[in-house]
């Protein structure tokens, strides 16, 4: 038996019927369409399904499409909201990942990238270690977590002189 969802995905309401047991990560993925979001684990270790829920950071993963009944969730195709195609409306911390090499494979950066957003969010002046403490729960097997922190200090120094 499905169930009716309604809720705001990147600025758009989206209405859908989810089976009661269906993941916020396969109604995105599978329903509509938005492949940014990964499923690295389905345990909720790796952060690859790191989105954001009500201007929160949540692994999709990890919980009902149901629960997001009413919310507005931001995936990482709509972290910039322009959704251009020529990088030049990237939001700042997808900027600052590709400008200091903050990823290899890619399979990680999306859930890292919203994560990063969170953390600045919350400690908008993180200390290095609080950036690697703040990452915990979102795995790399790529690039050892040096470039990714770099990033995440770029963009906190833009936006300290922006």
């Amino acid at each position: 038996m499905n169930i009716p969802i309604a809720l705001n995905v990147n600025g758009k309401a989206v209405q859908a019927s989810v089976d009661p047991r269906m993941l916020l990560v396969q109604l995105l993925r599978e329903q509509l369409h938005l492949t940014g979001t990964h499923v690295g684990c389905d345990t909720a270790h790796c952060g690859a399904c790191t989105v954001h829920l009500n201007g929160r950071a949540v692994k999709a993963c990890s919980m009902l499409a149901l629960q997001a009944q009413g919310g507005s969730v931001t995936t990482i195709e709509g972290l910039a909201g322009g959704g251009g195609k020529d990088g030049t409306d990237l939001h700042p911390m997808q900027t600052a990942f590709r400008e200091c090499h903050g990823l290899q494979c890619g399979f990680c950066t999306p859930g890292m990238v919203m994560a990063s957003v969170q953390l600045l969010k919350d400690n908008p002046n993180a200390s290095e270690q609080q950036i690697r403490e703040g990452l915990e729960g979102n795995i790399c097997r790529c690039t050892g977590y040096h470039n990714i922190v770099r990033a995440i200090q770029s963009c906190q120094r833009a936006a300290a002189t922006a």
